[in-house]
């Protein structure tokens, strides 16, 4: 199949939605997959208000022919942005069907970074961005219950990954400390950080990640030790030196960070919330509880071996199965043949 994936989401960006889309072309392809990727990285971009590691693409009328020069079997929107919006309008004119995802909560998002802006217009959004898909793509049940209930349809489940060959328990590095509580991700406001950097908790506390408040944050927190970007071995390293990841959104759909953090045998402590409640099993890989701090000394009781073993039960490549098995052909018809079809059902 000749895939195109649209996403306003790519290199150098860091973050799980680039993570996810990276590893899934990279499995599509190993598959036999010819796929393309249509990002910033080919357009003229401006960054984005209020978070300018963002780049949004803004000569939008190269989308068309874009499209037409690869010719794609099928066409995947990955993201509600600029790119995602100019390829369902050129889609639509044209009468052809596409796929979508919700990667992210995007009113939720929203809300938080223009609180003037109530979550029903967030919602209204989404809904129009998604109307038309033939497929709309969620990572959880839960999250697709939630749509449901906003209005959206046609949702399918299409569940993330793990690298199961690079995020492994390895040896565990001993550090001179009690104890290290380690953030993965964005330092943005909708990501609830200062809930984690307020705890009063033995050993240090350790952020990767960059984003807009990461100035903010370490003037406000001079005894935490922040440390970046990180990738591949080295953000590995990280996560077996930690003795619990803790991830304390709110508002995340999924949260890749944590079943990397598994893999590699730490443990996560999080919020009772949508999001580590469909990827931490509870008193295995995680804990779970109203109180933050319960949930980072009660994960750190819990045993590494096990929790690696847990969250080494899932690869890209059954995810990459499950997501080419729902996609639809330009036409509408579906790309998925009764092979790849038996193949999503054993993985």
């Amino acid at each position: 199949m000749r895939l195109l994936i649209v996403s306003d989401a790519w290199a150098p960006q860091v973050n799980g939605v680039v993570t996810s889309l990276q590893a899934l072309v990279g499995e599509l392809r190993a598959m036999g997959h010819q796929v393309e990727v249509l990002s910033p990285q080919t357009f003229r971009c401006i960054p984005c208000p209020g978070y300018g590691e963002i780049p949004l693409a803004w000569n939008l009328w190269r989308v068309g022919p874009a499209i037409e020069a690869f010719a794609p079997d099928g066409v995947h929107m990955a993201t509600e942005g600029p790119l995602g919006w100019a390829a369902r309008r050129w889609l639509l004119r044209r009468g052809l069907a596409f796929s979508s995802a919700v990667h992210t909560r995007f009113p939720e998002y929203l809300k938080a970074r223009c609180a003037w802006v109530g979550l029903g217009v967030g919602y209204a959004c989404l809904r129009l961005f998604h109307r038309h898909s033939q497929a709309v793509l969620v990572s959880t049940e839960r999250l697709r219950a939630g749509l449901a209930q906003r209005g959206l349809r046609r949702l399918m489940l299409w569940r993330k990954g793990v690298d199961t060959r690079l995020f492994t328990p390895g040896q565990t590095v001993a550090v001179p400390v009690s104890a290290v509580f380690l953030y993965v991700g964005r330092l943005a406001p909708e990501k609830n950080l200062q809930a984690f950097l307020d705890l009063q908790l033995p050993g240090e506390k350790w952020v990767v990640g960059d984003g807009p408040q990461r100035q903010v944050l370490e003037q406000a927190y001079p005894q935490v030790k922040f440390f970046g970007y990180q990738q591949g071995e080295a953000l590995v390293d990280f996560y077996r030196r930690a003795s619990v990841l803790v991830f304390p959104s709110l508002t995340d759909t999924y949260g890749l960070v944590m079943l990397e953090a598994q893999a590699c045998g730490t443990p996560v402590a999080a919020f009772t919330v949508a999001g580590p409640l469909d990827v931490v099993v509870p008193g295995v890989t995680g804990v779970l509880a109203e109180d933050l701090r319960d949930a980072c000394l009660a994960a750190l009781e819990l045993d590494r071996t096990r929790c690696a073993g847990e969250a080494a039960r899932q690869s890209w490549r059954a995810s990459a199965v499950e997501f080419i098995a729902s996609q639809p052909l330009l036409d509408g018809a579906p790309a998925c043949s009764e092979r790849l079809a038996t193949a999503a059902r054993s993985c």
